[in-house]
């Protein structure tokens, strides 16, 4: 920021996040109508295909929007509620936890029993082999909704309840109107393409260690327009206040900071070293012991 103090005029609300978000939640709640009568086989498909990976694009608008990218810190409730309306097509409340604890992801990345996004003893120690690996990627969201219970577990907040109950009662609405099918077709969804699916190797590709010494690696390859520029994750650490779309022009601005740093450009390929690389697996996170800091 020294060097290049026109950075600083990045930071602030994204106008554009909740309009592309509204529009997403609105082509779900479209699709559940269309898929309503479609074959099992079909609904599955279609989740895994299509509905899942705009699912999994929300869970990331989320993620901008915890940073209070779409309405500002000034207005922090809009930003909250607006999570909550993001979350409806992905079938399980998920934006006010997420919120929670990601906060602490960023004050204390890779703090043990603090940053819950490293993974455990048992999973360190179970899933090492390819097979066993390639089972963990299909079960990460299993591990990653319950490995805050155990490794941090947090009082519920209100927040969290009412998450729930609009979650819930959305849910209800789509089977009164359409039945079962498009309920599934959310939720399976969601499941399916936040565990083995291209999109889902940001979560290895952004802070597992591919090389020594180096523990938060971006990517900067095309599925990037599909996820709110996620992949430019050095960026984003480096300034969360800044929204996804204008990450590109921090690495543009300061790219002496970033060009020259090891970086990822298919996540494809990153799920694929995961599996096969004996050196690779859930172990593969720097952690360390951090302080906690006083809260203000």
């Amino acid at each position: 920021l020294a060097k290049y103090p026109e950075i600083k005029n990045l930071m602030g609300p994204d106008p554009h996040l909740k309009w592309i978000v509204s529009g997403m939640v609105f082509m779900q709640l479209l699709a559940c109508y269309l898929v309503k009568d479609l074959p099992w086989k079909w609904i599955f498909f279609w989740a895994y295909a299509f509905g899942g990976c705009i699912n999994h694009s929300l869970t990331l608008a989320i993620h901008d929007i915890s940073h209070n990218v779409a309405f500002g810190n000034k207005q922090a409730k809009w930003n909250r509620w607006f999570a909550v309306f993001a979350n409806l097509p992905i079938g399980i409340p998920y934006s006010a936890s997420f919120k929670k604890y990601h906060i602490d992801h960023h004050r204390y990345l890779g703090g043990d029993s603090l940053d819950v996004d490293i993974p455990t003893d048992f999973e360190g120690w179970f899933f090492c082999t390819p097979l066993r690996k390639l089972l963990w990627l299909f079960l990460q969201p299993l591990f990653y909704s319950l490995r805050p219970l155990y490794v941090n577990p947090k009082a519920i907040t209100r927040m969290e309840i009412l998450n729930a109950l609009v979650q819930f009662s959305i849910d209800l609405i789509i089977y009164y109107l359409w039945g079962l099918k498009p309920v599934i077709y959310l939720i399976a969804g969601t499941i399916l393409c936040l565990g083995f699916h291209p999109i889902s190797g940001h979560f290895i590709a952004e802070h597992y260690m591919f090389l020594k010494g180096y523990e938060t690696y971006s990517y900067y390859g095309p599925l990037n327009w599909l996820t709110f520029n996620v992949g430019y994750h050095m960026e984003h650490h480096d300034f969360p206040s800044i929204p996804g779309c204008r990450l590109p022009m921090v690495k543009k601005i300061a790219a002496e900071y970033y060009d020259n740093l090891p970086h990822h450009q298919s996540w494809i390929r990153v799920l694929w070293d995961f599996v096969f690389d004996d050196t690779l697996g859930p172990y593969s996170r720097v952690k360390r012991l951090c302080k906690l800091a006083k809260e203000s």
